[in-house]
């Protein structure tokens, strides 16, 4: 056998390795989302003939409600940079308030099927007369906040924000986070006329 004919194989083997060895290998990127840029917290007085009142942001837009089912001072703060809509629905209290509190409980309990958790906050106002719940939904859920407010003789108010986008949690976080301080705010400066 001749040194060429060993060596011919050999070098073919190593070229192959060579090959095989430094060709890279396809890392699929994770998926990225937008950026989502984000006005500075203002708000603004929501006054109505409706018995509340309230302050909302100043970039929402409040619109009645033009469902079928809804009824007066049904409204909705509409968002439309960020396809999002808060519902805010109001009824009053007439010996239902124990119908009302579940129907709400329920409303956001419907959600434990894409929700990882549901956790709860008290809200109590003493002074002004509000007392009431807000759900944080984590999670795939088609709503991630929902709450209710009532005086618990007269007024009850129930609302939750919607976007109109599949949920996805890691898209629609700091969207929800945003939108959560506002619903905060909303929350504690609520007052019955």
């Amino acid at each position: 056998m001749s040194k060429l004919s060993l060596t011919k194989p050999l070098f073919l083997i190593i070229v192959l390795i060579a090959f095989y060895s430094c060709k890279k290998k396809y890392i699929p990127k994770p998926r990225g989302y937008f950026r989502i840029d984000f006005p500075e917290k203002a708000y603004q007085m929501y006054q109505s003939d409706c018995p509340f009142i309230f302050e909302y942001p100043v970039y929402g837009e409040i619109q009645p409600d033009d469902m079928s089912i809804s009824e007066p001072c049904w409204i909705n703060i509409v968002f439309p940079d960020y396809n999002a809509k808060i519902y805010i629905s109001y009824k009053p209290v007439k010996e239902n308030l124990s119908e009302l509190l579940e129907d709400a409980r329920t409303f956001a309990y419907k959600h434990t099927i894409k929700a990882d958790a549901i956790n709860e906050k008290l809200f109590l106002a003493k002074r002004k007369k509000v007392f009431g719940t807000l759900y944080d939904i984590k999670g795939n859920a088609a709503s991630s906040v929902q709450f209710f407010l009532t005086d618990s003789t007269k007024h009850f108010i129930r609302g939750a924000l919607y976007f109109n986008a599949q949920p996805n949690k890691d898209s629609l976080a700091p969207v929800i986070s945003f939108f959560s301080k506002d619903i905060d705010h909303m929350i504690e400066t609520l007052e019955w006329k």
